[in-house]
């Protein structure tokens, strides 16, 4: 069976301070190859699709397309703030290790 990813409040409550559902905007997680270790995640802000799973809190919407669903299954999809920048990260248990810059996994 496959967990869908976990959205923080945090997360939803970034995407509400930048008033992403008012533009008609949802935070758009995807996996694709490349990157140091080979596979990347792809967060940007984006129109939800028809085939998109659709996670919604406080207004707010966080979608994942079904070819990025497999590698996201369980993982946490969280909004930090730290002294190098503010960012939106992802906790996922699937990746075998990570890069330094935590955008890039293996599997």
């Amino acid at each position: 069976m496959q967990l869908p990813p976990k959205v923080t409040h945090r997360a939803f409550e970034r995407l509400a301070e930048i008033g992403a559902g008012a533009k008609g905007q949802a935070l758009r997680v995807a996996v694709e190859g490349g990157g140091c270790s080979g596979f990347q995640y792809e967060i940007k802000l984006d129109a939800p699709e028809a085939d998109d799973l659709i996670l919604e809190g406080q207004g707010e919407q966080v979608v994942v397309d079904a070819i990025s669903l497999p590698f996201l299954t369980g993982a946490t999809i969280d909004f930090t703030e730290e002294l190098i920048g503010a960012r939106f990260v992802i906790d996922n248990p699937n990746a075998s290790s990570s890069c330094g810059c935590g955008t890039s996994f293996s599997m």
